[in-house]
């Protein structure tokens, strides 16, 4: 096994997993890195993986495999920044498990980051929310289902897999019902549901059996196979009702609405509704307030609701009549003379 097998095995099953406590999804997407790293260096450098060493891993092969993941495999500025990532990451590692490559390892650390075109953020507004919610027919029972997911996406703020992921035992029904949710680096948030959603939940719950200690651990919202949800699957629903929606109310409906709009949506309506930004940061998981005042800088019905609460008596209107040009140039003319004698 070449030193790059060795290390790069050592930095997916004990690094990841043991040391930063990586959950598997992490995991399964920095894999997915190397192996489109692996047939890149095989199909342009000739290099098969079995004899792939680390110090075959230039900066400049480095750079050029980034040009291919735009170029030829027409990935967004975003994914190859994520592949980057990856690989700077697998590179940090390096520098504690290998000091005598330091200067090699700290050469690909220096590999930037794209800038990425300002994209306008993509939401509902409190009326579009409602608009999407009617679509489904709620007298078949995939109508039923769709009802509940868009609501609860909406609802709870949740990133799609994680509803993907969901389980009755995920939820706590009581005065305050709460959904447990499983985020991003295996972190673990809870938060309130609103009574309507949870009375929503209920039914459908009831109706599907899922109270039951036997379906505890089944999906919240399975496919016809009992079988968790793909984010396709979840994607092709949003967009079905997304289109149907747009042909009865075009001006309440983004042109781009994705599953994280609905996140994003809540978010915004949150901020509006002058919740304070760490709250909304604890309510969606962010590891920062930093990431969370995009909605801030987006949201343009707040910063009209901030001017319209400043005192409109600082700024008073003009009761005098204004001289002709020649008048005040006359008049400063006069005030120069003046001052100089």
């Amino acid at each position: 096994m070449t030193d790059f097998g060795k290390y790069l095995t050592d930095y997916l099953n004990q690094y990841l997993p043991v040391e930063c406590g990586c959950s598997n999804q992490t995991i399964k997407q920095y894999s997915a890195t190397f192996i489109l790293l692996l047939q890149y260096m095989y199909k342009f450098e000739f290099i098969v993986p079995e004899k792939l060493f680390l110090k075959e891993l230039t900066k400049e092969r480095i750079i050029s495999f980034l040009s291919w993941l735009e170029n030829e495999r027409k990935c967004s500025i975003s994914t190859r920044n994520n592949r980057l990532s990856t690989i700077r990451s697998f590179f940090k590692y390096l520098q504690y498990r290998d000091v005598k490559g330091m200067s090699h390892w700290q050469s690909i650390l220096t590999i930037k980051q794209k800038k990425l075109p300002y994209k306008e953020m993509s939401y509902l507004t409190t009326e579009g929310v409602k608009v999407l919610l009617e679509q489904p027919d709620q007298q078949t029972f995939k109508g039923r289902r769709d009802f509940i997911l868009i609501g609860l996406l909406y609802d709870s703020g949740a990133r799609v897999q994680e509803i993907i992921d969901l389980t009755p035992a995920n939820l706590r029904f009581g005065d305050i019902t709460t959904i447990r949710l499983h985020g991003k680096g295996n972190k673990i948030r809870v938060v309130p549901l609103s009574a309507n959603q949870v009375r929503n939940l209920r039914l459908y719950m009831e109706e599907n059996n899922l109270f039951t200690s036997s379906n505890s651990s089944h999906p919240l919202f399975p496919n016809p196979k009992g079988e968790k949800l793909t984010r396709m699957a979840v994607l092709g629903i949003i967009k079905r009702h997304v289109k149907n929606a747009r042909k009865t109310h075009p001006e309440l409906i983004p042109d781009t609405i994705s599953c994280h709009s609905f996140r994003h949506s809540k978010a915004m309506h949150m901020l509006e509704a002058g919740i304070n930004l760490v709250y909304i940061r604890d309510f969606l998981g962010h590891s920062s307030t930093t990431t969370t005042e995009i909605y801030a800088r987006v949201s343009n019905k707040l910063k009209e609701s901030a001017l319209q609460k400043l005192s409109s008596s600082i700024i008073q209107e003009n009761k005098t009549t204004w001289h002709k040009d020649g008048e005040l140039m006359g008049f400063l003319k006069s005030l120069q003379m003046k001052y100089t004698k």
